[in-house]
């Protein structure tokens, strides 16, 4: 399900493959209780499923705004805009809406 709306330049080429590095490294120390997937990347946002136990958790945010400490450690600067929930509240899933803000490519 992951679209990239944008044309493939050099620069969204290497933001793609960071994305990827980050959602590899959030899931191998947050799964099983969260995980994460790309849905979407545009030019200055990045929107990242997540799914698992943690949505019937306390703090549900907390887990949602890790990604974007994850992408910061990867030269990132993010936001965390929206958070989009499901209609049915035993749906195990939110799909965090982040705002790239700085990127550093020599990361």
């Amino acid at each position: 399900m992951y679209r990239n709306s944008g044309s493939p330049t050099p620069g969204n080429v290497k933001i793609e493959k960071i994305i990827a590095r980050a959602v590899r490294l959030y899931n191998k120390y947050r799964s099983p209780e969260a995980i994460s997937r790309t849905v979407k990347i545009n030019e200055n946002s990045v929107e990242i499923l997540f799914e698992g136990h943690f949505c019937k958790t306390c703090a549900i945010n907390d887990w949602i705004e890790d990604f974007k400490y994850v992408l910061e450690d990867m030269g990132i600067e993010a936001e965390l805009e929206n958070i989009i929930e499901p209609s049915k509240s035993r749906e195990n899933w939110r799909i965090g809406v982040f705002r790239l803000k700085n990127i550093n490519l020599e990361s």
